[in-house]
C-alpha cells in the first residue's frame, strides 16, 4: 500500500453540524483543500458512526480526495453516531429526505462549486443510489461499492430466509443503532439523546421476518430514474455483483462496472484477492464528471471483471467487456442426460430423488474463501460433464430449469443448486450457487403450496460469477434439498423428485477469443492517505473465525462464527472502541425443525479522560416449528458498569413463505 508523501493541495479537517428542516442536526466531518476557489465535493452519507466505527476507513480516502482538490464530506444519518434525532423506519423516506437536505447544504456552501459526487459502501452505496434516483440537480456522478438494488433479496434467497445473513445483520444493526452520541461532540445532553434513541428502537429482525414474500414492505422507488453517471463496484465473493450487472443492464445513464475477487469492502483493501488503485480510479471518475476533464474514463470497457482461473499461478486475471450484456457472452444450454450426467441412476427411472441431510451447506464457501466441496457433493445429486477438451469461461448469471414432483402428501420443499469446478484429482472448487423455495416458484411475491402429485417446471438463477474451467476439468451441477445455514430449511424431509430428462442448465459462456486484440485491463497499485495513529489491543481469548462442529451421538451440527474478536482500538482523539460478535447456527441431521440461530453483538465505548464508559449488547435467538418462527431479541445498555436500559422482545411469526 502506497501512502503519498505530498498532494497537489494541503487540506484541513473540521467537524460540522448540518441543520435539517425540522430542527434536527446531522453530524458531519469535512476535509477541504486549502484554496480560494470553489471546488467540487464528494458526499458519503450513511447510517453508521463516523466518530468511531468508520474513523480508519474515512481517514484512508476523504483526506486523499481533499488533497486532490475536492471537498470531501462524511455524514451520519439521523439517529446514528452523534447526529440528532432517532433513526427513521427501515425503508422509509426519512433517510433519503435528510440526505437531500445534506446535499442542499453542501451545494450552498461558498467553498463548493455546486457539483457533487455521491460515494458509498454497502448500505451507504444503496443510499447513494436512492438519493441519485431523486434527481437532485447537484449530483453529477455516483460511486457505489457493494450496493443493493433489492432489499428483499438481501434477506431472502429464492423465497427462503437467509439464515446466515438475516439474524446476524439485524443483530449488528440493532447494536450499532443503540450506541450513544459522543459527549465530546454533543455535550452534556448526550444521555438524554441516548435514552430517546433507545426508547424508539425496534429489532430489525422482526419487521424483516414478518414479510416473507416481496410485498409492499420491500417496495422502493426504481433506480432506473437515475440520470447521473454511475460507477458500480463489487466483488464476486461478496454481495453486490448481481446488482452491478443489473445496473449496467437497466440504467439509461452512463454506467460502468468493476467486479473483482473481493468480498464486502473497498477494492484498495484487496480482501481476499489482489487490491487495485481504487482511489485513483475514482479520481478519474470524479475528474471526468465533476471537473469535466478528459480522463479517458468513458473509453474504458463497460465492465471490467476478475476472471478466476484455479490452478494458474495468480489464480486469475482482469478482463474487459465493451458492453453489458456483452456481445462476447452467449447462453449455452446443457441438458442433464447427455451433456451432464449423474451416476447411479437406474436406466428405467424417470425421476431422481434429491434428499439431502439437513447439514448440507455446512461446508459452503465462507467470506469468499473456497472450501473443497467433495463432502457437500456427497450429500447432493451431482450431474457432471465429460472432461473439457477446451477451456470454458463463464461470465454472468447461470440458471437452472427443472421438472419437479414432490413425494406423496408433501406440499412444500426447496432446491439448492451449486456449480463446481472438478479437477482431475477430484477436488471440487465452488463456482456459484442459488436456491429456490418451491412455494416461490411463481415469483417471490407469492407463496403457493404444491398441489398433491403435481409435476411442475421450476426455474431459478444462480449468483453471477466470473470463472474459467481448464482443459481436463469437469463442470458439476450439484442439487440438494437443504443448504444450511445459507437458507432456512423447509419442514418436509422427504426431499424433491427431479426429472433429468427435462432438466436444463443455462450458462453464460464467454468467447475464448474475446480479448484478442484488446488492450489488457490494468489498474494502478493501491494507494491511500496515511493511516491514522491508532493503538490496538488483542482480545483476551482469540477464537478461530469459523468453527464447524459435529456431535456424532446426537446428530447435531453447529457452525460458529466470530466476525469480531473483542480487541480494542484507541482512536487518535482518545476514544476507545471494542466490538465483539458471536454467531451460532445449529441443525439436526434429520430434523429441519431443529434449526436455530443465536447471535450476540456487543460494542463498548470509553473516554478514559472523562470517565465515560458505555456498553450496548444486542442478542437474537431464532428458531421455528412447522407453522411459525419464534424470534427473541434483547437489548441491554450499561453506563459505567450499571444497567441503564434493558428490553426484551419476543414474537411468533407465521411461516407464510420463507
Amino acid at each position: 500500500m502506497h501512502h503519498p508523501a505530498s498532494y497537489p493541495h494541503q487540506a484541513t479537517r473540521a467537524d460540522v453540524r448540518i441543520p435539517l428542516p425540522d430542527g434536527a442536526e446531522l453530524s458531519g466531518r469535512l476535509w477541504r483543500p486549502v484554496t480560494e476557489q470553489p471546488v467540487p465535493a464528494v458526499l458519503e452519507y450513511c447510517a453508521d458512526r463516523l466518530g468511531d466505527a468508520t474513523v480508519e476507513r474515512d481517514a484512508q480516502r476523504h483526506p486523499w480526495y481533499a488533497g486532490h482538490g475536492y471537498a470531501s464530506l462524511r455524514v451520519d444519518a439521523r439517529g446514528w453516531g452523534s447526529s440528532g434525532g432517532v433513526p427513521g423506519p427501515e425503508g422509509g423516506e426519512t433517510e433519503p429526505a435528510d440526505g437531500l437536505a445534506a446535499l442542499d447544504w453542501l451545494a450552498a456552501q461558498p467553498w463548493c462549486d455546486g457539483r457533487i459526487g455521491l460515494l458509498g459502501l454497502g448500505d451507504g452505496a444503496t443510499t447513494a443510489l436512492r438519493l441519485a434516483a431523486q434527481g437532485p440537480a447537484a449530483v453529477a456522478a455516483v460511486v457505489a461499492v457493494c450496493p443493493s438494488d433489492d432489499r428483499y433479496g438481501e434477506h431472502y434467497l429464492g423465497g427462503s430466509v437467509r439464515a446466515a445473513e438475516l439474524p446476524a445483520a439485524a443483530t449488528a444493526r440493532l447494536a450499532a443503532a443503540a450506541c450513544p452520541p459522543d459527549p465530546v461532540r454533543v455535550g452534556e445532553d448526550w444521555r438524554r439523546q441516548w435514552l430517546d434513541r433507545l426508547a424508539e428502537l425496534q429489532p430489525p429482525l422482526h419487521g424483516r421476518l414478518a414479510h416473507q414474500t416481496r410485498d409492499a414492505f420491500w417496495a422502493e422507488a426504481p433506480l432506473t430514474a437515475i440520470t447521473a453517471p454511475v460507477l458500480a463496484v463489487a466483488g464476486w465473493a461478496g454481495p453486490g455483483a448481481d446488482t452491478v450487472l443489473r445496473l449496467l443492464e437497466r440504467l439509461t445513464a452512463p454506467a460502468f462496472g468493476i467486479i473483482g475477487p473481493w468480498r464486502h469492502g473497498y477494492p484498495d483493501q484487496g480482501d481476499p484477492g489482489p487490491a487495485i488503485g481504487f482511489l485513483q480510479e475514482t479520481l478519474r471518475w470524479w475528474d471526468h464528471w465533476l471537473r469535466r476533464q478528459d480522463t479517458g474514463m468513458p473509453a474504458e470497457p463497460r465492465l471490467r471483471s476478475w476472471l478466476a482461473t484455479p490452478g494458474e499461478s495468480d489464480a486469475g486475471h482482469w478482463i474487459g467487456d465493451e458492453s453489458w450484456p456483452s456481445d462476447d457472452v452467449r447462453e449455452i444450454h446443457y441438458d442433464l442426460t447427455e451433456a451432464l450426467r449423474t451416476a447411479g441412476t437406474p436406466a428405467g427411472e424417470r425421476f431422481v430423488t434429491v434428499r439431502s441431510p439437513q447439514q448440507t451447506g455446512a461446508d459452503a464457501p465462507w467470506h469468499g474463501r473456497p472450501v473443497d466441496q467433495r463432502a457437500e457433493d456427497g450429500r447432493s445429486v451431482c450431474f457432471d460433464s465429460a472432461p473439457l477438451s477446451e477451456p470454458l469461461v463463464l461470465l454472468g448469471r447461470p440458471a437452472v430449469r427443472l421438472r419437479v414432483r414432490l413425494p406423496g402428501g408433501v406440499t412444500g420443499g426447496q432446491l439448492a443448486a451449486r456449480l463446481c469446478d472438478v479437477a482431475p484429482d477430484g477436488s471440487s472448487v465452488p463456482i456459484t450457487r442459488g436456491a429456490l423455495n418451491l412455494a416461490a416458484r411463481r415469483g417471490t411475491d407469492l407463496a403457493v403450496a404444491w398441489p398433491p402429485d403435481a409435476v411442475e417446471e421450476v426455474a431459478f438463477d444462480l449468483a453471477a460469477t466470473g470463472h474459467a474451467l481448464a482443459v481436463g476439468h469437469r463442470l458439476r451441477l450439484a442439487l440438494s434439498s437443504a443448504y444450511w445455514p445459507l437458507v432456512w430449511p423447509q419442514p418436509a424431509t422427504q426431499g424433491v423428485l427431479v426429472d433429468p430428462g427435462h432438466g436444463v442448465l443455462t450458462l453464460p459462456v464467454r468467447h475464448l477469443a474475446a480479448d484478442v486484440g484488446r488492450p489488457p485491463v490494468v489498474f494502478a497499485e493501491p494507494e491511500q492517505a496515511a493511516p491514522p495513529p491508532v493503538r490496538r489491543t488483542s482480545p483476551v481469548a482469540p477464537r478461530p473465525e469459523r468453527v464447524l462442529k459435529q456431535f456424532t451421538a446426537t446428530g447435531q451440527w453447529r457452525v460458529e462464527l466470530a466476525p469480531h474478536q473483542g480487541g480494542a482500538v484507541t482512536l487518535p482523539d482518545g476514544l476507545v472502541r471494542a466490538e465483539e460478535a458471536r454467531e451460532y447456527y445449529r441443525i439436526q441431521q434429520h430434523d429441519p425443525l431443529a434449526a436455530a440461530v443465536h447471535c450476540d453483538w456487543s460494542i463498548r465505548l470509553e473516554r478514559p479522560e472523562l470517565g465515560w464508559d458505555v456498553t450496548v449488547r444486542a442478542g437474537t435467538e431464532l428458531d421455528c416449528d412447522a407453522d411459525a418462527f419464534t424470534a427473541r431479541s434483547r437489548l441491554t445498555a450499561w453506563e459505567g458498569g450499571a444497567v441503564l436500559f434493558e428490553r426484551d422482545w419476543e414474537r411468533r411469526i407465521p411461516r407464510t413463505g420463507g
